[in-house]
């Protein structure tokens, strides 16, 4: 009986441990929202008045190379859209990214595994500007692209040997330097954000096996 027991143990727990050794992949989907809201209240001489409201939303979409155990290099694509409101007007924001990343991941024998990881890129923002003052209405659009580079961490729940849930946050730059009329304009886009999502690991012998 206790054999019995220690064999189920072991089966159970190493159903805890993810796949991520040397040739595997993994293909991650995470995305944010809601938690960029703000609304902000400026009251002046008893007079008070909304500030601008700001949502985003953002989509980043990953693969993944484990190139050695626990380590995966791969792609992030990143999605991210921006809405300011205020006093009529209303500014929209979508940026587009590629980076090359690297993501170590802290594998244990806890179902709960903590990463880290690290990208650098290009991305491109396009802003669209809609302003409706005393009934007149105009519009402007402006698209802008650079260097982009981002900072990740967090952690994976595995809720089986293969599937994870993701939760964590991210930071993100992005830069770009424009020359007008001989002067030079500088645009600096940072990020903080938390997402949630999922990983899929595939185990690469387990590929090799099926063929």
């Amino acid at each position: 009986m206790k054999k019995l027991l220690l064999a189920g143990a072991v089966a159970l727990f190493g159903l805890s441990n993810a796949q991520m050794t040397k040739g595997d992949w993994v293909f991650s989907g995470n995305t944010g929202f809601g938690f960029n809201n703000v609304t902000t209240k400026v009251k002046v001489a008893g007079q008070s008045a909304d500030g601008p409201k700001v949502s985003t939303f953002s989509l980043t979409p990953s693969v993944g190379y484990f190139v050695i155990d626990k380590l995966a290099v791969g792609i992030d694509l990143g999605l991210t859209s921006t809405m300011t409101k205020y006093d009529g007007a209303k500014d929209t924001t979508t940026t587009f990214s590629v980076m090359p990343t690297a993501t170590y991941y802290f594998a244990n024998d806890s179902k709960f595994v903590p990463f880290l990881g690290a990208g650098i890129g290009y991305a491109s923002a396009k802003t669209k500007e809609q302003i409706n003052a005393m009934g007149v209405s105009s519009s402007d659009e402006t698209t802008v692209d650079g260097l982009a580079w981002k900072v990740k961490g967090g952690v994976t729940y595995m809720a089986t040997q293969s599937l994870g849930i993701n939760l964590g946050v991210s930071y993100d730059q992005f830069s770009n330097k424009e020359t007008f009329m001989d002067t030079d304009v500088k645009t600096h886009v940072n990020t903080f954000g938390v997402n949630v999502g999922f990983s899929y690991f595939i185990k690469a012998k387990a590929q090799k096996s099926d063929k």
